[in-house]
């Protein structure tokens, strides 16, 4: 049987261990979807419901294996669906490819229908980026696109003209210089090891402060246990930045958990008291929670040598694997007998503890996000994969769900998009079919690509979702209200009954209002076969509350309320205290 160049393509997407590619069919890629049927003992195709889940599936898959992720969608529109998800790859650092088709070539740019020049389009989100030319261009572009996803960590882009799609893998026309078989599907990881001259440095600086904190972030995951070996040498505490939560566990006793608005107080303080601070596998983009610079000696581990330096002043740089480059450091590193630094950050974290203790047992009602989230979040297994979404929900979720060693948890970090979670699930899912995949998402982001809990149940993916609603895009209302001091305007969402949703769909759901009933209810939801959404009807008025409320912030709310926020005395009684309601 006569190969063609479609199944070059896929061929060599199977040669560098590609099993799954997610997309949506259409006329632009008919012969590449003619070439995945024939192929399907192979590879792979699950259908969804929108390109945009296609390319966020692709990157959780990514995220979670460290294998290459893998789209696909029809020519113009279909490409275009996938750019939102693309850029979450992009910034977070997942090697994905997309493949997209195109209209036949000899008819580009000539005003055609779907006459979209794709490669324009994706020239700034990729870090490989080509139009298929003819047959014999396949064979040479398809595995440079595999290998400069991986060797990059970004998003490599094929566009494939229709008309190119079927011709005979032999037909050329091939240049002299074109050897046929000149290329490989072999890929060499990086060795990852900084000098020995600059961890002699690093050392230096380490050893010799006197409060030293640890800042780790998604390039630490894999590294936890090393890393909880260097904090034990220094005597740091370790706070993680959000695509960091777990790297290790929230029960450490070195952790003090997130930063930033979502963080915690402990975290907080501890970077504005260390006098040293080595970053580990992070670029956290809040610069104003780092030390002011100057105030702390800096050291920074990462594997890209241009984000040495990128959020705050570092006096070393190791470029290297974060697992390796630590475990290099820590025979360097003189153990430290003053704990004082650290003792203080446990005994706050006690504290903090309390606290959120306290928030997540409320039995009020309307129930509390905290209440449902925290309970999910017990009740996780210790192999889950736990995803989130953009907003309020990630605030419950960054403080709620407690990460526990041996679970993978992640979400849109430095995009910061929603509607990410349901396709981050069945990403995660389609990866690892017998882990538990729990989405916490809120009602907002899950209801702009909810048809494809649809595809959960098409290809029985036995995810579970959590959807907190409270019929509000609640970041953006408290943002409204605390970053400029304007009433809510905008915000307030039209009900869906979300179980309906799912049932239509061909799942299953159940919705919770009472917190009494919440342990019950996750357990029974966690218990049922295939995919069960979970409805969490929850109070529209609890604030994701900063971890420190700032003279500015509360102005600005106080400004709101005599703007006519609707309930903002009712708000300000619930959420921010007397501070508030003196100011009002």
């Amino acid at each position: 049987m006569s190969r063609n160049a479609s199944d070059v393509l896929i061929e060599t997407l199977i040669d560098w261990g590609v099993d799954t590619v997610f997309g949506l069919p259409g006329d632009g890629i008919n012969g590449i979807m003619e070439s995945l049927r024939t192929h399907q003992d192979k590879i792979r195709f699950v259908q969804v419901r929108h390109e945009e889940s296609a390319a966020f599936a692709a990157t959780a898959y990514s995220k979670f294996t460290g294998r290459l992720g893998v789209c696909l969608a029809t020519s113009g529109p279909g490409g275009l669906h996938l750019i939102n998800g693309l850029y979450d790859a992009k910034l977070d650092g997942a090697s994905v490819l997309a493949i997209t088709g195109h209209h036949y070539s000899d008819l580009i740019d000539t005003n055609q229908q779907q006459d979209v020049d794709l490669t324009r389009v994706f020239e700034d989100v990729t870090v490989y980026n080509t139009r298929v030319m003819n047959a014999a261009h396949v064979a040479n572009v398809a595995p440079l696109a595999c290998r400069m996803a991986l060797a990059r960590r970004g998003v490599a882009h094929i566009c494939f003209p229709a008309d190119l799609q079927t011709l005979d893998a032999d037909s050329g026309p091939r240049s002299a210089s074109d050897v046929k078989g000149h290329t490989s599907d072999v890929y060499a990881a990086k060795a990852g090891l900084p000098a020995e001259a600059d961890l002699r440095r690093a050392a230096d600086v380490l050893n010799g402060g006197s409060r030293v904190a640890i800042l780790a972030g998604q390039g630490a995951l894999g590294a936890g246990d090393v890393l909880e070996q260097v904090a034990d040498a220094l005597k740091a505490p370790i706070v993680k930045a959000l695509l960091g939560k777990g790297v290790v566990p929230d029960d450490s006793p070195y952790t003090t958990g997130g930063i930033g608005l979502l963080g915690t107080k402990p975290s907080e303080d501890v970077l504005n008291d260390c006098d040293t601070l080595l970053i580990v596998g992070s670029s956290f983009p809040y610069i104003e929670f780092y030390p002011k610079p100057g105030k702390a000696r800096a050291v920074q581990i990462d594997t890209d040598g241009a984000r040495i330096g990128l959020r705050y002043p570092v006096e070393v740089g190791l470029v290297g694997d974060a697992r390796r480059s630590l475990e290099v450091l820590l025979p360097h590193l003189r153990p430290r007998v003053e704990h004082g630094f650290l003792d203080d950050a446990q005994k706050a974290m006690k504290d903090w503890w309390r606290l959120i203790d306290e928030r997540e047992s409320s039995q009020d009602k309307p129930m509390k996000p905290q209440r449902i989230v925290a309970e999910v979040g017990r009740q996780l297994r210790d192999d889950a994969i736990v995803v989130s979404d953009s907003g309020t929900i990630t605030t419950w979720f960054a403080r709620h769900v407690q990460a526990r060693r041996g679970q993978q948890l992640s979400l849109s970090g430095n995009l910061a998009t929603m509607t990410c979670g349901l396709p981050y699930a069945i990403g995660a899912q389609v990866a690892y079919p017998e882990r538990q995949v729990v989405a916490i998402v809120g009602d907002g982001g899950f209801s702009m690509l909810m048809a494809d809990f649809a595809t959960a149940v098409k290809y029985e993916l036995p995810i579970k979702v959590v959807v907190i609603k409270n019929d509000y895009l609640g970041q953006i209302k408290w943002e409204q209200m605390v970053f400029l001091g304007n009433p809510e305007y905008g915000v307030e969402l039209q009900p869906i009954d979300f179980v309906k949703v799912a049932e239509a769909c061909g799942g299953s759901g159940i919705s919770i209002d009472d917190p009494v009933d919440c342990a019950r209810a996750v357990a029974e939801a966690f218990a049922r076969p295939g995919p069960v959404l979970i409805e969490a009807i929850v109070d529209p008025l609890e604030a994701p509350m900063p971890a420190t409320v700032t003279r500015e912030q509360a102005a600005h709310f106080a400004q709101s309320i005599l703007r006519g926020q609707p309930k903002g005395l009712e708000i300000a009684r619930h959420a921010l205290g007397d501070k508030i309601r003196e100011m009002v």
